[in-house]
Protein backbone atom coordinates (compact mmCIF):
# COMPACT_ATOMS: atom_id res chain seq x y z
CA UNK A 1 0.00 0.00 0.00
CA UNK A 2 1.47 3.64 -0.77
CA UNK A 3 0.78 6.44 0.36
CA UNK A 4 -1.27 7.78 -2.15
CA UNK A 5 -3.93 4.87 -1.73
CA UNK A 6 -3.90 6.06 1.92
CA UNK A 7 -4.67 9.36 1.92
CA UNK A 8 -7.75 8.19 -0.75
CA UNK A 9 -9.26 5.75 1.57
CA UNK A 10 -8.82 8.20 4.10
CA UNK A 11 -10.39 11.23 2.67
CA UNK A 12 -8.26 13.28 3.88
CA UNK A 13 -4.94 13.80 5.81
CA UNK A 14 -2.72 10.93 7.23
CA UNK A 15 -4.84 9.18 10.65
CA UNK A 16 -3.05 9.37 13.46
CA UNK A 17 -2.07 5.88 13.78
CA UNK A 18 0.20 6.95 10.48
CA UNK A 19 1.71 9.65 11.58
CA UNK A 20 2.54 6.89 14.34
CA UNK A 21 3.94 4.73 11.77
CA UNK A 22 5.97 7.35 10.53
CA UNK A 23 7.78 8.83 13.77
CA UNK A 24 8.68 5.14 14.41
CA UNK A 25 10.55 4.70 10.99
CA UNK A 26 12.30 7.89 11.41
CA UNK A 27 13.43 7.06 14.92
CA UNK A 28 14.90 3.75 13.16
CA UNK A 29 16.14 5.60 10.19
CA UNK A 30 18.60 7.80 12.51
CA UNK A 31 22.05 5.93 12.42
CA UNK A 32 21.09 5.84 8.26
CA UNK A 33 20.77 9.78 8.53
CA UNK A 34 23.61 9.83 10.88
CA UNK A 35 26.00 8.56 8.02
CA UNK A 36 24.47 10.63 5.21
CA UNK A 37 25.77 13.68 7.59
CA UNK A 38 29.29 12.41 7.58
CA UNK A 39 28.95 11.96 4.10
CA UNK A 40 28.20 15.43 3.53
CA UNK A 41 30.82 16.74 5.97
CA UNK A 42 33.43 14.37 3.90
CA UNK A 43 32.32 15.98 0.84
CA UNK A 44 32.30 19.72 2.15
CA UNK A 45 36.03 19.23 3.56
CA UNK A 46 36.84 17.26 0.36
CA UNK A 47 35.58 20.08 -1.89
CA UNK A 48 37.27 22.82 0.32
CA UNK A 49 40.47 20.81 -0.45
CA UNK A 50 39.95 20.34 -3.96
CA UNK A 51 38.92 23.95 -4.59
CA UNK A 52 42.14 25.27 -2.56
CA UNK A 53 44.37 22.90 -4.65
CA UNK A 54 42.81 24.15 -8.23
CA UNK A 55 45.24 26.89 -8.60
CA UNK A 56 48.14 24.64 -8.63
CA UNK A 57 46.50 22.21 -11.19
CA UNK A 58 47.40 24.77 -13.90
CA UNK A 59 51.02 24.73 -13.17
CA UNK A 60 51.78 20.69 -12.71
CA UNK A 61 50.88 17.28 -13.39
CA UNK A 62 50.82 15.90 -9.03
CA UNK A 63 48.23 19.23 -8.72
CA UNK A 64 45.97 18.28 -11.55
CA UNK A 65 46.02 15.08 -10.82
CA UNK A 66 45.34 16.30 -7.21
CA UNK A 67 42.08 18.90 -7.78
CA UNK A 68 41.11 16.16 -9.98
CA UNK A 69 41.09 13.72 -7.57
CA UNK A 70 39.49 15.51 -4.41
CA UNK A 71 36.55 16.45 -7.16
CA UNK A 72 35.46 13.40 -8.11
CA UNK A 73 35.90 11.63 -4.26
CA UNK A 74 33.86 15.04 -3.04
CA UNK A 75 30.97 14.36 -5.46
CA UNK A 76 31.17 10.73 -4.74
CA UNK A 77 30.60 11.80 -1.34
CA UNK A 78 27.28 14.27 -1.73
CA UNK A 79 25.89 11.63 -4.23
CA UNK A 80 26.43 8.43 -1.84
CA UNK A 81 24.88 10.77 0.87
CA UNK A 82 21.63 11.50 -1.69
CA UNK A 83 21.06 7.63 -2.02
CA UNK A 84 21.75 6.96 1.51
CA UNK A 85 18.13 8.98 2.39
CA UNK A 86 16.54 7.02 -0.68
CA UNK A 87 17.57 4.41 1.63
CA UNK A 88 20.16 2.64 -1.87
CA UNK A 89 21.50 -0.26 0.25
CA UNK A 90 24.46 0.54 -2.28
CA UNK A 91 24.86 3.66 -0.74
CA UNK A 92 27.62 2.29 1.56
CA UNK A 93 29.72 0.51 -0.35
CA UNK A 94 29.81 3.43 -2.82
CA UNK A 95 31.18 5.54 0.08
CA UNK A 96 33.46 3.01 1.61
CA UNK A 97 35.20 2.41 -1.64
CA UNK A 98 35.37 6.17 -2.49
CA UNK A 99 37.40 6.46 1.13
CA UNK A 100 39.56 3.89 -0.01
CA UNK A 101 39.96 5.98 -3.11
CA UNK A 102 40.66 9.04 -1.24
CA UNK A 103 43.07 6.76 0.71
CA UNK A 104 44.92 5.95 -2.79
CA UNK A 105 45.49 9.25 -4.04
CA UNK A 106 46.74 10.77 -0.65
CA UNK A 107 49.13 7.66 -0.85
CA UNK A 108 50.29 8.22 -4.07
CA UNK A 109 50.44 11.89 -3.52
CA UNK A 110 53.01 11.53 -0.53
CA UNK A 111 54.83 8.78 -2.23
CA UNK A 112 55.42 11.17 -5.56
CA UNK A 113 56.21 14.00 -3.13
CA UNK A 114 58.80 11.45 -1.16
CA UNK A 115 60.58 10.40 -4.39
CA UNK A 116 60.84 13.66 -5.32
CA UNK A 117 62.16 14.98 -2.09
CA UNK A 118 64.63 12.05 -1.45
CA UNK A 119 66.08 12.14 -5.35
CA UNK A 120 66.62 15.81 -6.41
CA UNK A 121 68.44 18.37 -4.18
CA UNK A 122 67.20 20.05 -1.23
CA UNK A 123 66.14 23.89 -1.28
CA UNK A 124 69.17 25.32 -0.15
CA UNK A 125 71.51 22.96 -2.43
CA UNK A 126 71.63 26.23 -5.40
CA UNK A 127 71.57 29.17 -2.70
CA UNK A 128 74.47 27.91 -0.95
CA UNK A 129 76.11 26.84 -4.20
CA UNK A 130 76.12 30.32 -5.62
CA UNK A 131 77.59 32.14 -2.17
CA UNK A 132 80.21 29.86 -0.51
CA UNK A 133 80.21 31.90 2.37
CA UNK A 134 76.59 31.32 3.06
CA UNK A 135 77.61 27.75 3.67
CA UNK A 136 80.66 28.88 5.46
CA UNK A 137 78.47 30.19 7.73
CA UNK A 138 75.70 27.68 8.39
CA UNK A 139 77.49 24.44 7.67
CA UNK A 140 77.72 21.85 4.82
CA UNK A 141 75.45 21.05 2.36
CA UNK A 142 75.24 18.12 3.26
CA UNK A 143 74.12 18.33 6.31
CA UNK A 144 71.18 21.05 5.07
CA UNK A 145 70.17 18.08 2.50
CA UNK A 146 70.33 15.31 5.34
CA UNK A 147 67.95 17.34 7.43
CA UNK A 148 65.81 18.24 4.39
CA UNK A 149 65.27 14.61 3.86
CA UNK A 150 64.57 13.60 7.21
CA UNK A 151 61.82 16.42 7.40
CA UNK A 152 60.22 15.02 4.20
CA UNK A 153 60.16 11.70 5.47
CA UNK A 154 58.53 12.43 8.70
CA UNK A 155 56.32 14.96 7.43
CA UNK A 156 54.42 12.61 4.49
CA UNK A 157 55.40 9.24 6.43
CA UNK A 158 52.78 10.78 8.83
CA UNK A 159 50.56 12.40 6.82
CA UNK A 160 50.34 8.51 5.40
CA UNK A 161 49.96 6.61 8.63
CA UNK A 162 47.15 9.32 9.62
CA UNK A 163 45.61 8.69 6.40
CA UNK A 164 45.62 4.87 6.44
CA UNK A 165 43.56 5.09 9.72
CA UNK A 166 41.17 8.36 9.55
CA UNK A 167 40.40 6.95 5.89
CA UNK A 168 40.11 3.49 6.83
CA UNK A 169 37.69 3.76 9.66
CA UNK A 170 36.04 5.86 7.23
CA UNK A 171 35.33 3.39 5.07
CA UNK A 172 34.70 0.73 7.69
CA UNK A 173 32.28 2.98 9.32
CA UNK A 174 30.37 3.30 5.73
CA UNK A 175 30.42 -0.48 4.48
CA UNK A 176 29.00 -1.36 7.92
CA UNK A 177 25.88 0.91 7.09
CA UNK A 178 24.64 -1.54 4.59
CA UNK A 179 23.64 -4.00 7.25
CA UNK A 180 21.25 -0.82 8.78
CA UNK A 181 20.14 -0.04 5.44
CA UNK A 182 19.06 -3.13 4.10
CA UNK A 183 17.04 -3.82 7.70
CA UNK A 184 15.39 -0.68 7.54
CA UNK A 185 14.09 -1.05 3.65
CA UNK A 186 12.74 -4.95 5.05
CA UNK A 187 10.90 -3.73 7.90
CA UNK A 188 9.52 -0.44 6.71
CA UNK A 189 5.99 -0.26 5.01
CA UNK A 190 6.18 0.75 1.43
CA UNK A 191 4.25 3.25 1.73
CA UNK A 192 6.23 4.73 4.83
CA UNK A 193 9.68 4.60 2.43
CA UNK A 194 8.00 6.60 -0.66
CA UNK A 195 6.45 9.20 2.45
CA UNK A 196 10.21 9.72 3.22
CA UNK A 197 11.85 9.53 -0.14
CA UNK A 198 9.66 12.17 -1.25
CA UNK A 199 9.44 14.22 1.91
CA UNK A 200 13.88 14.10 1.96
CA UNK A 201 15.56 17.24 1.32
CA UNK A 202 17.77 17.06 -1.44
Amino acid sequence: MNAATIVLASDGPLTQEHHHELALANGRAKKIRKAAGVAAFNGWVTGIFAALSAPFALFSFPGFFVTVGLSVIAYNEFRGRKRLLQFDSSSPTLLGWNQVGLLTLIIVYCLWTLFVGLTSAGPFAAEMEAEPELANALGSLGEFDYLYKVLVVAIYGTVIVLSAIFQGLNAFYYFTRRKHVEAYVQTTPEWVLDVQRMTTPA
